[in-house]
């Protein structure tokens, strides 16, 4: 049996400078959210010949439409982000630049307000949902708590990742929220396989609350990091090799992964521990 409760101190050291150092980054950077949530146009054009930025962003304005940012991936295709545009708007825009349209989203402010107002409560419904089920499925608040803070941690731990990534181009949009969604989920799912072990071990033994994680991390810790392994080289290429929009939402999965697995045993169940010593000493 591996004694993981004895490095607590280190888990809890590590996810606090990763923490720190990611909310550093999203104060003093932030995120670069995406029109589903800030509401405007994308558009993609490829041209026939070299253009520059500048000439694009006189036709835009010529044609009364603002432009917050022009993104070239290379000297005959851009991305464009803009205020919200018709689509007559976009069509003169397009005849006048004699280019060819690639992509055009667009997306009213209030629909945007909405989207994030709706992803926020969704986020909060799923947190206490997963407090309740598991404080009642293990019959201790004190096992939900535990799994909640490991959650959080995921979250933070992505968020900080994230914001980081944003300098390469990376924005929060509704398969970034989908990847968290999927990150909470897949914390939750190793934290239970983990609590369980505790559980059926303290039926059948007297040992103390330390002894049974530890023979339960022991046990479980193989089977999680081989079933993260699959997930992880399934990720890899698609963040390295995939397009614009399948890179980062595979960066953001692949983040919330290997955080997921981290979580599970460094920071949910010494947590668990210390609340169940802490609750015992009363």
């Amino acid at each position: 049996m591996i004694d993981f409760i004895r490095y607590t101190k280190l888990y809890f050291a590590l996810s606090i400078v990763v923490i720190s150092a990611g909310l550093f980054t999203l104060v003093s950077q932030g995120l670069n959210l995406s029109i589903d949530f800030t509401g405007g146009s994308m558009l993609e054009y490829s041209f026939d010949k070299n253009i520059s930025s500048n000439d694009i962003n006189k036709v835009f304005e010529k044609n009364n439409v603002a432009v917050s940012q022009i993104t070239p991936q290379n000297e005959q295709r851009f991305i464009i982000r803009a205020a919200t545009m018709s689509e007559t708007q976009e069509r003169a825009v397009r005849d006048e630049l004699k280019a060819t349209q690639l992509r055009f989203d667009s997306v009213g402010p209030l629909l945007g307000s909405e989207t994030m107002q709706k992803t926020l409560f969704a986020s909060v419904v799923a947190v206490l949902g997963i407090l309740l089920y598991i404080s009642f499925t293990f019959q201790k608040l004190s096992y939900g708590v535990a799994a909640i803070v490991a959650l959080l941690h995921d979250v933070l731990v992505l968020f900080g990742i994230y914001a980081l990534l944003a300098r390469f181009g990376a924005e929060v949009d509704t398969l970034f929220i989908t990847a968290v969604l999927t990150t909470m989920s897949f914390s939750v799912h190793d934290t239970i396989v983990m609590f369980d072990k505790i559980r059926e071990y303290k039926r059948t033994s007297g040992f103390g609350i330390e002894v049974l994680a530890n023979k339960a991390l022991t046990e479980t810790i193989v089977r999680s990091v081989n079933n993260s392994l699959t997930i992880v080289l399934m990720l890899v290429p698609l963040a390295l090799f995939g397009g614009d929009a399948v890179r980062f939402f595979a960066a953001a999965l692949l983040i919330g992964t290997i955080t997921g697995t981290y979580s599970s045993p460094c920071i949910a169940t010494p947590l668990l521990v210390l609340l169940e010593k802490r609750r015992s000493t009363r």
